[in-house]
């Protein structure tokens, strides 16, 4: 042995920034303006959580929850948390009270951190979960109020408390937080993130080909912070020192384009649906934002169009990065940049655009295969569709205390994408394979023409599922947002779609909508949307075909 064998823990990042740039902001925005605190701040109110919690009796192992937006106080809890050897529980705060108290429940939490704006949304379980000792509520002027007993006030339980706190050496196996899925089918399934899984992780979205995230960067992470630990940007900006900028509950595009443009934020991440409402306030006011600072999006949940990256990159300047993964994969697991390998410097940009269409280029450390049924290995032409495989240090190897094994097979987690690979290792995600439309023995992606729609001037959104149908088995059916006062028709879409699309794979109906149902991470349900359609619920008699 030649080297040190240091174990791998998030207490060895998390307080890096505020060592070496103590002075550096934290923002969040707040109904009465900004709050702001330094990172060094952060830090000492973060051993004060520590402290706090220890003498309350929790102690390495256990799991601490948040029911939080993006700000201050959930990112102190993010660094606490884990560097005491505790497990950060990041409660997704659009889930349903029975799936709520399911997964408090599963998880044994023993304290639930709460804004107070959203206690009306966690009242309903609060009599429910016997294994919660303790509520802490995060005040900033709200209102909310609980019956819970014991309750305390988040600055009143870290008053007094000492602002150092000697973080224990741990395995770097331990556990360090839980995610989990939304439940969109069976119960939501937990995904423990141990501190060498994210430790990793951390370090690699960090390099100049994933994020090229820096020291230098202003970060603003709309993604949730309950969503696959707000995609791990928390971590990273808190390892690097970046100025972090936090929306708290106020998601309005103009409330973030505002904030984006007065704190001169460089990066940004978010999903698609983040990205189409922020380019609407842009296209409606554009003179009012200095956006100048701004230069890469990151998207994900869903694959953004090839059109809404156009646009970023033509009006701003803005390169949109887009990324895959799943909560299951910490989440990282491919990126896709407009210039990815240096053998690319000369591609025209039309062809850098192909390329950033696909889902992207592999981590390093990390392994992807796409297989037949049978688990045979695939061709990676570009042309061969089987069932994405993945596996590496920080993706999931088990769900916690439920085991689902057809989720894994032979050390490979099971994604349920249904992809391709090209000749240059890109990875082409086809759809979802319950979201996969089999006509007549031959597969329509429903991905492909959500995208193609939504590249047509007028259209803001749009969502394709399959409906069943007596001779063909499935038909697409699309549901389709447009701009005020837009002149896009049925006919319209049909006449775009058919440019590229074969006449079979044309979709049966064009509904048109005021709003598409999200799930609780952001991306279109289209569980609910094909629940919706057999119930008649979205079918008016003037717009279904003969």
């Amino acid at each position: 042995m030649t080297m040190q064998k240091t174990p791998l823990l998030m207490s060895r990042l998390l307080g890096r920034g505020a060592k070496l740039d103590p002075d550096v902001e934290v923002v969040t925005l707040l109904a009465d303006g900004t709050h702001r605190q330094t990172l060094e701040a952060t830090a000492r109110r973060a051993a004060q959580v520590a402290s706090a919690l220890s003498s309350i009796g929790i102690k390495p192992g256990d799991r601490v929850a948040s029911f939080m937006w993006n700000n201050y106080r959930h990112l102190e809890l993010y660094q606490a948390v884990p560097s005491m050897g505790c497990v950060l529980h990041t409660l997704n705060i659009r889930l349903s009270p029975h799936d709520l108290e399911y997964i408090i429940n599963h998880a044994e939490d023993r304290v639930i951190f709460v804004d107070e704006d959203l206690l009306p949304l966690l009242e309903p379980v609060l009599d429910k979960v016997p294994t919660v000792e303790k509520l802490i509520i995060s005040r900033h002027g709200d209102g909310g109020e609980t019956t819970f007993d014991p309750q305390i006030d988040y600055e009143d339980f870290i008053d007094g408390q000492p602002t150092n706190f000697k973080w224990p050496a741990i395995d770097e196996n331990a556990p360090m937080g839980l995610c989990y899925t939304s439940g969109t089918t069976g119960k939501p399934k937990g995904v423990m993130y141990t501190n060498r899984s994210t430790y990793l992780h951390t370090i690699t979205q960090a390099m100049t080909d994933s994020m090229n995230l820096s020291a230098l960067d202003a970060v603003c992470g709309i993604v949730p912070m309950f969503h696959a630990m707000g995609w791990g940007l928390p971590f990273t900006a808190s390892m690097l020192g970046c100025k972090q900028v936090m929306p708290h509950r106020f998601m309005e595009p103009e409330k973030l384009v505002t904030l984006m443009a007065e704190e001169e934020v460089t990066l940004s991440a978010g999903v698609p649906t983040i990205w189409q409402g922020v380019k609407s306030v842009i296209e409606a006011n554009p003179d009012r934002f200095d956006l100048s600072s701004l230069s890469r999006l990151t998207c994900g949940g869903s694959a953004p169009p090839v059109s809404l990256m156009k646009w970023y990159a033509d009006e701003l300047g803005v390169e949109m990065i887009q990324g895959w993964g799943m909560t299951e994969t910490n989440p990282l697991g491919t990126l896709s940049r407009r210039v990815a390998k240096r053998s690319h410097t000369d591609l025209t940009e039309e062809q850098q655009f192909e390329n950033i269409a696909k889902a992207g280029l592999l981590m390093p450390g990390l392994e992807i295969e796409i297989t037949d049924e049978n688990w045979n290995p695939l061709p990676h032409d570009g042309e061969a569709v089987g069932e994405l495989l993945i596996r590496g240090p920080w993706i999931c190897s088990e769900y916690y205390n439920d085991p689902q094994p057809e989720k894994f097979h032979d050390g490979w987690l099971v994604t349920g994408d249904v992809a391709k690979i090209d000749s240059e290792e890109y990875l082409i995600i086809a759809d979802r394979s319950k979201d996969l439309i089999k006509s007549g023995g031959e597969w329509i992606s429903s991905v492909d023409l959500e995208n193609h729609i939504v590249a047509l001037d007028g259209v803001v959104q749009a969502a394709v599922v399959a409906q069943p149908h007596p001779k063909w088995d499935e038909r697409p059916v699309a549901l389709v947002i447009v701009t005020e006062g837009s002149n896009v028709t049925r006919e319209l879409i049909l006449e775009h779609c058919a440019q590229i699309f074969a006449k079979w794979q044309l979709p049966d109906d064009i509904i048109f909508v005021d709003s598409i149902p999200l799930t609780s991470t952001g991306k279109i349900d289209k569980k609910t949307i094909r629940a919706d359609l057999q119930n008649a619920s979205y079918l008016l008699p003037d717009l279904r075909t003969a």
